[in-house]
């Protein structure tokens, strides 16, 4: 690395300093913002101490641009004829030593007492802004037993710190960082962290570890989500600090396999943050790791619900994978989820009640649309749609429970089409009966539709296409009524880091790759580009990251039963996003029962028993225009709070 601060080097300043080493056992803790030059004046120091016949050990507490070592961790390391030699470290398991800056004085504070004579430089992290900067700068110089801080300054930026340099027991002295300081880019930085930790890893071994045995401390994933898990930077505990550092190749139950220089088996604990490698191959820092708890509060957009005009709320929003669900009317309107596949520039309807809200453009792109049952304010929107597909548009698709196609062929009849000419909207109409799907094709302007005949629906299911499918089940309204699951299926992606490494080209192979890995067929034979034959499941542990699939539940109107419950309660088992009714407080419970619709307390109660991830209540009795906050009370207390 060309040297940022090539001119102190060779002035009085850096002679000074050295000196000023040399004359005595003095501590140096070097301070500046990233790319500004620290380790390099700190390999300097260390080599020019060494030259001099004097043992110099480096400590390095910028966990994620350390000059040596493995990032994630605090490394030290001692200069000789050869460059850095790394002596020791300890597992900090994160790159952000802003968020963890306890964990790292813990660390260095570990590694101090183990070398407590040879430590003569400390290398700070490249924090010189906030609080997070002043903590670190105040611990380090107590914790370390520093005697002089040297900051190095940036001649635009200035003197960093100020007051809180002032406050320290210890000297201060500045150094000119010099024209050619600057901060690396985040690929730069990526880049060089990614290679030292491969480097350290590069003789690793496998290793599995029985979490029954030992226990998991830090920040880690849910131990029931393996994915999260994968890539991530695991530190080895054992007597008085950290054993190794290692790479998580899976977690499988509750073992966990692991890359690791040692083989060591008296390990206490296993550590684990947020330091990680990613499909690129990169060592970064992952994104939190968050499953909403099951709860009720409304999405920011749809408060204040008593702002919005009578029958009208406004949108709810929910992410589904790559496609946003919204609940278009809000939570007091006529049912109508609009579930958009953005890369696909195409949209299902789940319901279609009031769709005024919504442009004729989101009508000439819907393929699908999903019918809970025909009262008014699940269907009453039909005729939107009709309208806005009149001309050349293709077939669009309906689903529903008995009886539906009678009700489209109804509203078809119930207008007059002299005059529309041979562009004439067109439905596919599919009704639900148990495990069969009669079908039918109707046009406007006909006086009847066409029997398709009927095909087998196993488990409920309507629809299925490569990227998604959609199930329905059928409960009790008085009528009956559906209500529909949006699945998304397992997504692999390859490591692109990993298959440079391996030297693969890429090709067709690839796609059966991702194919096993999707379904979990680790026994499927894959044939290399090179000739060779490998089991999936071993391409999989190299270079195939697998997300899980993501599932959204859509039910409404349905009564307040033991069977509805049971029914609901495993259709919607473990969903990503429940759309579920809560049309009645538990004080008008009578109303709720007498119309066949659940109650706020029902409704979470369905969500708890679900263990799904996020609850959003909907379809609300206009009763409580005024007092939203109520219905969301009773839903969360019957809610509660878990899995998170």
């Amino acid at each position: 690395m060309p040297s940022a601060i090539s001119e102190v080097f060779s002035g009085i300043a850096f002679e000074t300093l050295l000196k000023r080493m040399c004359g005595s056992d003095a501590r140096v803790l070097i301070v500046g913002a990233s790319g500004i030059g620290k380790t390099t004046l700190a390999a300097h120091l260390c080599r020019a101490l060494h030259e001099r016949g004097l043992a110099a050990g480096c400590l390095s507490a910028d966990v994620g641009s350390p000059g040596f070592g493995a990032p994630g961790a605090v490394n030290l390391a001692q200069w000789d004829e050869a460059g850095w030699r790394l002596l020791d470290l300890e597992a900090v398991c994160s790159l952000d030593a802003a968020r963890f800056r306890l964990p790292l004085i813990t660390a260095t504070a570990r590694l101090l007492a183990r070398h407590e004579a040879l430590v003569r430089v400390l290398d700070a992290p490249g924090l010189v802004r906030g609080v997070p900067a002043a903590e670190l700068l105040e611990a380090l110089v107590q914790r370390g037993g520093v005697d002089l801080v040297v900051v190095l300054v940036d001649r635009e930026a200035g003197l960093p710190l100020v007051h809180e340099l002032s406050a320290l027991p210890a000297e201060v002295r500045q150094l000119d960082a010099g024209q050619r300081a600057h901060r690396p880019g985040q690929l730069a930085r990526a880049s060089n962290r990614t290679r030292l930790w491969s480097a350290y890893l590069a003789d690793a071994l496998e290793l599995v570890v029985d979490l029954e045995r030992l226990p998991v401390i830090g920040t880690p994933p849910p131990i029931d989500v393996p994915a999260a898990w994968r890539g991530r930077q695991a530190g080895l505990g054992g007597e008085g600090g950290t054993r190794d550092l290692a790479e998580i190749i899976a977690l499988e139950g509750r073992r966990l396999r692991l890359r690791a220089r040692s083989t060591s088996r008296a390990l206490r604990y296993v550590l684990v943050r947020d330091a990680m490698r990613d499909d690129d191959d990169y060592l970064v820092t992952a994104k939190p790791f968050v499953r909403a708890v099951s709860q009720a509060r409304p999405p920011p957009d749809v408060m204040p619900l008593v702002a919005t005009a009578r029958g009208v709320g406004t949108a709810a929003v929910a992410r589904v994978g790559p496609a946003f669900a919204t609940l278009v009317n809000g939570v007091f309107g006529d049912p109508l989820l609009h579930l958009r596949l953005r890369q696909e520039r195409r949209s299902l309807l789940f319901d279609l009640g009031d769709s005024r809200r919504l442009p004729a453009r989101i009508a000439h792109q819907v393929t699908d649309v999903f019918i809970t049952h025909a009262h008014f304010d699940h269907i009453g929107g039909f005729l939107w749609l009709l309208r806005s597909r009149l001309g050349a548009f293709p077939v669009c698709r309906l689903y529903g429970p008995p009886g539906l196609a009678g009700h489209i062929e109804g509203l078809l009849r119930g207008i007059l089409w002299d005059r529309i000419g041979v562009h004439v909207p067109c439905f596919e109409v599919a009704e639900l009966h148990g495990d069969r799907l009669l079908r039918w094709h109707l046009c406007a302007g006909q006086a009847t539709g066409e029997y398709l005949g009927e095909m087998p629906s196993s488990a409920g299911l309507l629809r299925e296409e490569s990227g998604f499918s959609v199930r329905g089940i059928t409960l009790d309204h008085g009528t009956p009524v559906l209500a529909f699951a949006f699945e998304l299926p397992r997504q692999a992606r390859i490591r692109k880091g990993r298959l440079r490494a391996s030297g693969l080209s890429p090709g067709p192979w690839l796609t059966a790759l991702k194919s096993a890995a999707r379904v979990g067929d680790r026994q499927r034979v894959i044939r290399l580009p090179n000739g060779a034959r490998k089991a999936a499941g071993l391409l999989m542990d190299d270079m195939v990251r697998v997300a899980p699939g993501v599932k959204l539940v859509y039910a409404t109107d349905f009564a307040d039963t033991r069977q509805n419950r049971a029914l609901l309660t495993r259709f919607a088992d473990k969903s990503h996003v429940f759309f579920c009714e809560a049309s009645f407080l538990e004080v008008d419970r009578s109303r709720a029962l007498r119309t066949g619709h659940l109650t706020t307390r029902a409704c979470g109660e369905i969500a708890a028993s679900a263990a799904v991830a996020c609850l959003v209540p909907f379809h609300f009795s206009h009763r409580y225009e005024n007092n939203p906050h109520a219905v969301y009370a009773e839903v969360e207390a019957a809610c509660g709070r878990f899995g998170g």
